[in-house]
């Protein structure tokens, strides 16, 4: 008879994800404070080596209301005029410090023609 033997190495329990990283009171504040100096939450994210989502979770908790980051109408223009010369989402994105689904659904909501990623309208 043939025993099975399973290595404890490979064996993972689903639920564990990695390790926690909780912030201790003095980095709390500092959390805060560089939030509220203009820091974003992902740059905090890299700085404390915490996740953007518990960034945001700590400055909730904390009562710091929100920035949204966003494109105003005037880059909106832009974004649109830059799309049409040829440039990729991800080149208008990099210009104004967003993401390149923030610009995808900003240009969206403007009624541009998007391009798929060979550069042919949708």
């Amino acid at each position: 008879m043939t025993s099975v033997r399973v290595c404890p190495l490979t064996f993972r329990d689903p639920t564990l994800r990695g390790t926690v990283r909780r912030l201790v009171p003095d980095e709390v504040a500092a959390l805060v404070d560089g939030y509220q100096a203009g820091a974003t939450v992902y740059e905090l994210a890299d700085r404390f080596g915490i996740n953007r989502k518990t960034v945001a979770r700590y400055l909730h908790r904390q009562g710091v209301k929100m920035r949204r980051q966003g494109l105003t109408a005037k880059q909106v223009a832009e974004a649109a005029q830059l799309y049409e010369r040829g440039w990729s989402l991800a080149q208008i994105a990099d210009r104004y410090g967003v993401w390149s689904r923030t610009v995808h659904l900003a240009l969206l909501a403007r009624g541009v023609k998007m391009r798929d990623t060979h550069g042919r309208e949708w």
